[in-house]
């Protein structure tokens, strides 16, 4: 979906969704994850060894509201093409951050809109 979406919206191109698009994720932006690693890279001996998540600890975003807003963010009126779900694709991911914010105080800055808005803008300077 990503850099799908943005380089759709950006060129007249078509955004294709697979299955009904109503499957959620917790997108998350490039900031948070390395503000996570950062910690990571400086955490206390009780973290090490451990598997914490990095993600942006909120509700996920369906597929076709990703889609909404990275066209509201290029400018655009995409009508997509859904094909089917691909084979293994889950309804929903949601990474829960709360160890990586107990143990290493790892707080996402980011909100999808944002993150989506800030995306764009980055395509948008590359010509889509």
């Amino acid at each position: 979906m990503i850099p799908r979406f943005p380089t759709a919206c950006l060129t007249g191109g078509t955004p294709v969704i697979y299955g009904d698009g109503e499957q959620a994720r917790d997108f998350t932006y490039i900031d948070d994850v390395v503000q996570a690693n950062v910690l990571a890279m400086n955490a206390q001996e009780s973290a090490f060894g451990l598997v914490l998540n990095a993600g942006g600890g909120r509700e996920p975003t369906t597929v076709n509201r990703l889609l909404e807003l990275v066209a509201e963010h290029a400018g655009a009126s995409p009508a997509p093409r859904y094909e089917p779900a691909r084979e293994g694709d889950i309804r929903r991911s949601e990474a829960d951050v709360s160890l990586a914010r107990e143990l290493l105080g790892y707080h996402p800055d980011v909100a999808i809109d944002e993150s989506v808005g800030r995306t764009v803008e980055w395509f948008a300077a590359r010509g889509g």
